[in-house]
């Protein structure tokens, strides 16, 4: 799997400084699943960057093609991972289709929008995995449709275990520019966060469903 802790660092470093990711322990999110969340994650903020963007996209394509190897096809997942998707398909000259999270109720009633034919080996761009049930459920729809898929690659993981389960019983490889781990050494060493934030922030991500009730 990418491993690089200099990437992870710069792509933590830009998604704080930019306010992608906020961090409030003592006044938490509420995600739309009803988890009470002291980080809230909002990676197309990064679109608006221009050399965020382009850092980006150039660290995304070439991990793809270390990992992956030879790819035919890149697909976004929607809606976040499409801007994301398609800027590494240009990057790497490659055809773009997006995954969308169901199908269209009218029309071709089409799940999968783009032209190119199934066999193809693609890769998969999300901008965040958290459990990756949505992430892995465009996987399975792309499988369905006859494309192999090669992995996934996106920006940010909080690094849950039941993702890593969750990615291993589908049997699909993944790697993600920076993660939360990283996120902690950043955010603490630049003083985002107080060391007391720190624990606050592991005991989250060790039982994000019931923290904070």
């Amino acid at each position: 799997m990418f491993t690089n802790s200099e990437t992870e660092q710069q792509v933590a470093e830009f998604l704080l400084q930019i306010k992608a990711i906020k961090l409030q322990p003592n006044n938490p999110f509420t995600w739309a699943s009803g988890w009470k969340s002291p980080i809230y994650c909002d990676n197309r903020i990064t679109l608006s960057y221009p050399t965020i963007r382009t850092y980006i996209r150039h660290k995304l394509s070439s991990a793809i093609q270390e990992e992956y190897g030879s790819v035919e096809c890149i697909a976004g997942v929607a809606t976040a991972g499409i801007p994301q998707g398609a800027l590494v398909a240009q990057e790497l000259g490659l055809p773009f289709i997006y995954v969308r999270a169901k199908a269209k109720e009218h029309g071709r009633g089409n799940m999968i929008e783009g032209e190119i034919s199934p066999g193809k080996r693609v890769v998969v761009i999300e901008d965040l995995i958290s459990t990756g049930g949505s992430s892995l459920q465009a996987v399975q729809a792309l499988r369905d449709a006859g494309y192999t898929v090669a992995g996934l690659a996106a920006i940010f993981s909080y690094g849950f275990d039941i993702a890593t389960q969750n990615f291993k019983e589908a049997k699909c490889p993944f790697f993600t520019l920076s993660n939360y781990n990283a996120l902690l050494k950043y955010a603490e060493e630049r003083q985002y966060i107080s060391a007391a934030d720190t624990e606050v922030l592991k005991q989250w991500r060790e039982d994000p469903s019931t923290w904070g009730k």
